[in-house]
């Protein structure tokens, strides 16, 4: 049985999916979209130039692939829109190349003004939403109220959005200092609407299946991290859907059974973006380095990344909970010039030492580490995993040993060539 390939985040995100993708690619016909929104920010950087997308799928890159924007996912007309146009303005084929299931719901200009007034009314306890409209879309699928993709070639479209858009209001005149104006957003969203109605719409779950059928080798690309999930994450500072694997069969409606090799993408060290625990994090001058070596700021929000160091329970954990066949280490070369680097191998919570990842994120963690020497040497240039410093391939050798999975992909910079493939 021809079986969907998946790549996805084992930490808090922003590992650097986009450009594994991207990598990964020439060996697949279609890439899927199955979860998230707007919130990701996938960048690729070849050729010079760097691209940075949101909504649509790694592969639209690659001549002659298909790219599935798929059920779980939802879409902010606007978003979309203007991301077609960018990469229509670089030369990139996109409406031939992209596919939406009708399925997908759709991110209201009221969904935004939800977001941004119950971030605000949460005061010092927000959990750092990127203001999207993202959570409130989740809560509308989920309450069964959504608008999807479908709806607009619906003769009852118009009904549709007014009921939401003035449930929507309701609900705001309860956010007693909150004002908004959506006038300009709205109409900006409704050529959105224009340029999805442009688009090939799909029965998803029908034709991800047919190609599968087909033999069409097909890689599913996941956002966010799995430490965001919402069921399984550090809630309640977590992303409003299902990060992990088992997402691609809710969000392209794949059996089990249709899931092939799951590579999971994790970072040299840690990153994390807005609130939340985070137990390696590095508040000295090691995590700004880190920082200001790696460019680490938000793709979608520019908002500085906290760093620390590599969290090997949380990646244990990740791994355990994706299934995760191989591992893809990116920006090892962000730690070059550290004489000594660190890796936590367990937790110390009130008097306990844990090897596992627990419930209760919100209590004083105390990260226990094993240090390791570092290579003080530019790996930027390799191509072989033969010709690394012997220090950097123990570094790779004890990852592997601790989570079982080999480390196949090694990233060692920003661009696509920049690449070591065991």
């Amino acid at each position: 049985m021809n079986k969907i390939d998946v790549v996805l985040g084992m930490q808090w995100g922003d590992e650097g999916k986009g450009k594994v993708v991207d990598v990964l690619t020439p060996r697949y016909q279609a890439v899927a979209r199955f979860q998230g929104g707007p919130n990701a920010g996938h960048t690729l950087i070849f050729d010079g130039e760097k691209y940075v997308l949101h909504t649509i799928p790694s592969g639209i890159f690659r001549d002659g692939s298909v790219n599935v924007i798929g059920g779980g996912v939802v879409i902010d007309p606007v978003i979309l829109a203007a991301e077609i146009a960018k990469l229509e303005a670089a030369g990139v084929e996109v409406r031939e190349k992209l596919w939406v299931s009708k399925r997908a719901h759709l991110i209201l200009p009221t969904h935004r003004m939800l977001d941004a007034a119950s971030e605000a009314a949460k005061g010092a306890s927000k959990i750092g939403s990127t203001l999207k409209g993202i959570g409130p879309t989740y809560m509308d699928k989920t309450g069964r109220n959504g608008l999807r993709v479908g709806d607009i070639v619906s003769s009852h479209f118009a009904e549709r959005y007014g009921a939401l858009k003035s449930k929507h209001e309701g609900l705001l005149s309860q956010y007693k200092d909150f004002t908004y104006d959506i006038a300009e957003y709205e109409r900006e969203w409704m050529a959105g609407i224009e340029t999805l109605r442009s688009l090939r719409l799909i029965e998803g779950e029908v034709e991800v299946n047919a190609m599968l059928d087909r033999g069409v080798k097909m890689l599913a690309e996941g956002a966010q991290g799995s430490m965001l999930d919402v069921d399984f994450g550090t809630y309640p500072f977590v992303t409003s859907s299902t990060t992990l694997c088992a997402g691609v069969c809710t969000g392209l409606g794949v059996a089990p059974r249709r899931i092939g090799n799951v590579y999971g993408i994790f970072k040299a060290y840690c990153t994390r973006v807005g609130s939340g625990p985070f137990p390696t994090e590095l508040f000295d001058a090691d995590g700004q380095k880190m920082r200001d070596v790696g460019l680490e700021y938000g793709s979608t929000t520019g908002r500085p990344r906290r760093c620390g160091w590599l969290d090997m329970v949380a990646l244990k954990y990740a791994v355990m909970m994706n299934g995760t066949t191989g591992l893809i280490m990116m920006k090892g070369d962000v730690l070059n010039d550290f004489e000594t680097l660190k890796v936590c191998v367990g937790y110390k919570v009130g008097g306990e030492t844990l090897d596992y990842f627990p419930f209760e994120t919100n209590e004083e963690i105390t990260p226990i580490y094993k240090e390791f020497a570092g290579w003080r040497t530019d790996i930027g240039g390799v191509r072989r995993y033969e010709d690394f410093p012997r220090e950097f391939k123990a570094y790779v050798e004890f990852i592997e040993a601790e989570t079982g999975v080999p480390v196949s992909i090694i990233s060692v910079g920003p661009d696509r060539e920049e690449t070591v493939i065991r």
